[in-house]
């Protein structure tokens, strides 16, 4: 691997990448400078990861589903996959950051995505998120025809939507480490390589910038 201090873009040379995203004003909350990808939780078990979870790369991404930026680098991200996770070699991590705020029904697709993945697993989980990309603005009252499509129970993801306080204690988590890290919009990501995070990648990055970053990462 070559030395992450040298990788010819800014995702490492400045540890942050600025692209277009949905920024909210936040209150008194103040950003780590230049991001603190050092604050990411975990990657675990609990995770909605597509691709190898013992991936050299891993990408953590904080997203909101009706953010249109988001829905641009959701397609990057598969394209990336697409590319990279055949070879088990980038794997992506994808946290909720819900900006209710700018984003009224933000929360509830992020809890019916849960409640997808609690009832159905996760790859019901994924393609239910790329329904909410697909069709945004989501209209809630399509949880029940996206669920179905996927291979969920609609009726058993309704109970949960209106009855799983574990998940939206579960989101608030993922935007209360969102914060941490420095996010203050949408999408906002860490570049985790060997299990250390090394970056944020604030806003939605090129596929051309990402796959410099990540062959530079790979090379031998």
């Amino acid at each position: 691997m070559k030395n992450i201090l040298v990788v010819p873009i800014a995702i490492v040379t400045a540890g942050i990448i600025v692209a277009s995203a949905v920024y909210l004003s936040i209150g008194d909350f103040t950003a780590p400078a230049g991001g603190n990808p050092s604050a990411v939780r975990a990657v675990d078990a609990s995770d909605h990861i597509l691709g190898n979870p013992r991936a050299r790369v891993k990408i953590v991404e904080y997203s909101d589903f009706d953010c249109p930026y988001c829905k641009t680098f959701h397609a990057t991200l598969h394209q990336l996959l697409n590319d990279y996770g055949t070879g088990g070699e980038v794997a992506w991590v994808f946290r909720n950051f819900a900006l209710t705020e700018l984003h009224p029904n933000a929360k509830k697709h992020a809890k019916a995505a849960e409640c997808v993945a609690q009832t159905a697993g996760n790859t019901a989980y994924w393609a239910f998120a790329d329904l909410l990309f697909a069709n945004q603005p989501t209209n809630p009252l399509a949880y029940a025809e996206y669920a179905q499509a996927v291979g969920a129970i609609s009726e058993t993801v309704a109970a949960c939507i209106q009855s799983a306080s574990d998940i939206d204690a579960r989101i608030d988590a993922d935007r209360k480490n969102a914060l941490e890290i420095g996010a203050v919009g949408t999408p906002y990501s860490v570049l985790i390589v060997d299990d250390v995070a090394v970056a944020t990648i604030d806003g939605a990055q090129s596929y051309a910038d990402l796959k410099d970053a990540i062959d530079a990462v790979l090379a031998p």
